[in-house]
């Protein structure tokens, strides 16, 4: 941090500027309440003031930039060199003596913009300012190495060199609030984004097939979201045992529909919660051809199972789009590492249905188990968990999985002695480099002497992708079942 407070100017996206002038008000008043909620996220000292077609900020953070150009609604941002009144000669001096060193011995252009009346022109300006910088450099207006800005408004004018893109979008929660099916991979990750840039509030829905490591994952993308690019609003996480949902779809569907239901079955969650959170609609993240539940007749049909709008931002986009969009929102590392839990067909799966084939294989399933596992959720305040939140909760299990593999941490002498029937013996500095061998369709549940270690592996195991835990009780615990 430092003391010194610095002014950057921001500019709205352009799309406010074309509403009527009651709206663009209001848009403004939001767009600066999400600014001051970004800026004290960084532990920003700052002041906002509006004007008309621009916001100025003085603040002393110096992560100001970064965080104002992650907000929808603004379209670009300038780090502003110098202020000077609005004379013409004033400005012309500030100008060389800002910008003269830097131009030198380099191609330049000046860009001048004004509004309000002077004695004085655009152009008039940026001859002036041109001619004071020329000694020793060259003009090029067209793919300068320099370029030289200034914004004169009424009484003041403002100098600086560039711009620095913004999101662009319409001001976060200016558009009501949606209801975000998260699975934790690219798609539904970069859906709720686009969904955030324009201007809509979400609230997301797990429907957990996976345990709690795959929780784990869809908590940390959840998480990016709401810290780096919620700001004005604090979105919660709605977390849905979706257990006995799959057993009764494998029970009472045909397995080449159980995709397509699965799907109609989370939609309905997502309507019940989108209706008890007064939501206006359901976002997801298919793209038509993605894969076979989402050709446009199998859309439709899914589709079917609610009335409230299914919201598609993805509709169009290729899967190379999406994953480089991942890196820009800051999720690419989690996301990759997150298995396709919902593809639950084995064989050739339905590509092409309808909505009353995909309601007619719903039908034996009751809706009312869906209700109970649906008021049953966990629900998480994602920007209140801590580092803390995000790991312990998901590293321990209580039981081992009949196809569970079971790892010793324990030294060779300790194994000798006893370990657990059909357990595998590894020391704790070989895990890491034996990971690339081990299947990661498998759970592995890990043991030591006291638990810490097997805490440590199963997080690290867990960043890699895995779904891995630390025995609650460990040894002991063993010792007791055995």
């Amino acid at each position: 941090m430092t003391d010194e407070k610095r002014l950057i100017l921001v500019r709205y996206s352009p799309e406010l500027t074309t509403k009527a002038r009651g709206t663009r008000q209001r848009f403004t008043k939001r767009l600066v309440a999400n600014m001051a909620e970004a800026l004290r996220s960084v532990g920003a000292e700052f002041h906002i003031e509006t004007q008309w077609t621009r916001l100025f900020v003085r603040t002393t953070a110096p992560e100001a930039v970064d965080v104002l150009a992650r907000i929808p609604g603004i379209s670009s941002l300038s780090l502003v060199e110098r202020e000077t009144g609005a004379e013409l000669d004033e400005i012309v001096r500030a100008g060389a003596e800002v910008f003269g060193d830097r131009v030198r011995g380099r191609s330049y252009a000046v860009r001048a913009r004004r509004t309000g009346r002077h004695p004085f022109t655009s152009g008039d300006l940026q001859n002036r300012l041109g001619a004071a910088l020329n000694p020793g450099a060259r003009v090029d207006l067209d793919n300068p190495e320099v370029e030289v800005h200034v914004e004169v408004r009424d009484d003041a004018a403002w100098l600086f060199s560039g711009r620095i893109d913004g999101l662009g979008g319409l001001p976060l929660g200016t558009e009501g609030r949606a209801i975000c099916l998260l699975s934790g991979g690219f798609d539904s990750v970069v859906a709720a984004w686009l969904m955030l840039k324009r201007g809509v509030m979400l609230d997301y829905v797990f429907c957990n097939l996976a345990g709690d490591a795959y929780e784990r994952s869809v908590v940390e993308v959840a998480k990016i979201l709401a810290d780096n690019w919620s700001y004005g609003y604090s979105p919660r996480l709605h977390v849905v045992d979706f257990d006995a949902p799959l057993d009764a779809i494998r029970k009472e569907s045909s397995p080449r529909f159980w995709q397509l239901v699965l799907k109609r079955l989370m939609y309905r969650t997502a309507a019940q919660i989108a209706d008890q959170q007064n939501a206006s609609a359901i976002v997801t993240g298919e793209s038509i051809g993605q894969v076979s539940s989402q050709t446009l007749p199998n859309l439709r049909a899914i589709e079917g199972a609610v009335e409230v709008p299914v919201l598609r931002p993805l509709l169009v986009f290729d899967k190379k789009e999406i994953v480089e969009l991942t890196r820009r929102i800051g999720t690419y590392e989690i996301s990759s590492r997150v298995k396709e839990y919902c593809a639950i067909s084995p064989g050739s799966p339905v590509t092409r249905t309808s909505a009353k084939a995909a309601a007619k294989e719903e039908a034996g399933i009751d809706l009312a188990m869906l209700t109970r596992v649906t008021n049953d959720r966990k629900i998480l305040d994602v920007k209140d968990l801590t580092e803390t939140d995000l790991v312990t909760p998901y590293l321990f299990t209580e039981e081992i999985p009949d196809e569970g593999v079971v790892i010793d941490l324990r030294p060779e002498p300790e194994w000798d002695v006893w370990h657990y029937p059909g357990a595998i013996r590894k020391d704790v500095w070989e895990i890491g480099p034996s990971l690339s061998s081990l299947d990661r369709d498998r759970t592995y549940v890990l043991y030591c002497g006291v638990g810490l270690q097997a805490a440590h592996v199963a997080e690290q195991m867990q960043q890699e992708g895995f779904e891995a835990y630390a025995l609650r009780g460990g040894l002991r615990k063993l010792r007791e079942e055995a």
